[in-house]
């Protein structure tokens, strides 16, 4: 007879199809629909860096809200309102004639955003033993590139067939679809091991103690304080802060910077954006796996190296080469810092706390991402080149590996 699939590896699916949803359709499709969005509401790039710090707002918001939600109220539940919210607001998002309203819409896309995202990035901790978490995790972080590879695909077609209104109906499509995901993860997500009578993956059964340990664990799952009284979360959440400030100015201006800066047609930049993503796909499970083998301090230090490569090189090699193999490299590494930094936080204060772990450390990921779009915007609007930009990332993140390499590795909480 053969061996049933355990249910956590249907769990993790599922949050790899939260993580299209809320990343791929709901942030890295603005990447492509930007440049149609600034010509149809005639924005200048600082106001569109502003919807990115708004949609950046709203994900910090939640994100740390939603981890300790999660924590409260299980999974299952926070990842189905939140993709309910992001699926709406992102079809909204299409009606904007006003600066004002697209910022409030790309706000609350990001309260969604955040609560659907942190939320899942914790299922491999909550469903896996530590041994194999990275990698449970990485799978988890491929839905980012799924989505963006499908984004990349599928917009520039939507943009080109409908025409000046193109923008608008690529937000319709995908909200649409970001609702569809919230159904199908309310179906088959599941919080917990224990709500299927199993124990995460990678461990033995577990002994009669350990099941009349279970109350005492729930309760542990809401002493939420132990989170930030741990110095290593802090030192992490720093960490984590060089990522999501660098990363996303390379993410929000990839598209401009091709088509308005460097003459490329919004096809082409299209196809490139898809390639990061098709690249991506994988690499949350190599970079987790890579985490799992050299331990996370040494392969996030090494992951912040290699996106730091590939902004300079954005940023220098101004040919056409030079964006390929930019998009090769960040490809490659894209999700690297996010999964290592969901094992790490799980590893830390336990899979029981790990949501809220997460959540914690996400709230200086989001503080980043806030302020990088902001300040990228005004650079390129100040020099009236994104080069600048591009080279601030690059800084940012090799600060980042130093940071990585003065963690410490040993697990502070069981």
């Amino acid at each position: 007879m053969a061996k049933k699939i355990h249910y956590g590896w249907i769990v993790v699916f599922m949050g790899l199809l939260t993580t299209i949803g809320a990343h791929g359709f709901g942030r890295m499709s603005y990447t492509i629909i930007l440049p149609s969005m600034k010509d149809g509401l005639n924005f200048t790039y600082t106001q569109l860096g502003l919807l990115g710090t708004g949609n950046f707002i709203g994900y910090l918001t939640f994100a740390i809200i939603g981890g300790f939600l999660a924590a409260r109220f299980g999974i299952r539940i926070v990842i189905t309102i939140a993709l309910l919210l992001m699926g709406i607001t992102i079809i909204l998002t299409g009606m904007a004639n006003t600066f004002h309203f697209a910022f409030l819409m790309r706000l609350l896309t990001g309260l969604g955003n955040g609560a659907a995202y942190v939320p899942a990035m914790a299922l491999g901790s909550a469903w896996f033993a530590m041994k194999r978490r990275g990698f449970a995790t990485g799978i988890v972080s491929a839905g980012i590139g799924t989505g963006t590879l499908i984004a990349g695909l599928v917009v520039p077609p939507i943009l080109a067939a409908y025409g000046t209104d193109g923008w608008r109906f690529a937000w319709y499509y995908l909200g649409g679809a970001v609702l569809i995901i919230a159904g199908i993860c309310y179906i088959f997500i599941r919080s917990r091991p224990e709500e299927k009578g199993l124990t995460p993956v990678g461990t033995q059964e577990e002994s009669p103690s350990t099941q009349g340990g279970r109350a005492e664990g729930a309760a542990k799952a809401l002493q939420w304080g132990l989170v930030y009284k741990v110095k290593q979360m802090w030192h992490l959440g720093l960490v984590y802060f060089m990522y999501g400030f660098s990363y996303i100015i390379y993410m929000t201006f990839f598209a401009a910077y091709l088509i308005k800066e460097m003459g490329m047609t919004p096809a082409k930049a299209g196809g490139l954006w898809a390639l990061v993503g098709g690249l991506s796909i994988f690499c949350g499970v190599i970079w987790g796996g890579i985490s799992d083998v050299l331990g996370r301090k040494k392969g996030a230090a090494l992951a912040y190296l290699t996106l730091a490569i590939s902004y300079l090189c954005f940023a220098f090699i101004r040919v056409e080469i030079g964006f390929y193999l930019s998009a090769i490299i960040f490809g490659i590494t894209a999700w690297s810092v996010p999964t290592i930094m969901a094992a790490a936080a799980g590893d830390m204060v336990g899979g029981r706390l790990a949501p809220a772990g997460l959540g914690f450390i996400t709230l200086f990921f989001g503080i980043g991402q806030a302020l990088g779009p902001a300040v990228g915007g005004y650079i390129a609007d100040l020099t009236h080149s994104f080069m600048g930009a591009f080279m601030l990332a690059g800084g940012v993140s090799l600060v980042g590996m130093i940071g990585s390499l003065l963690l410490r590795s040993r697990p502070t909480l069981s």
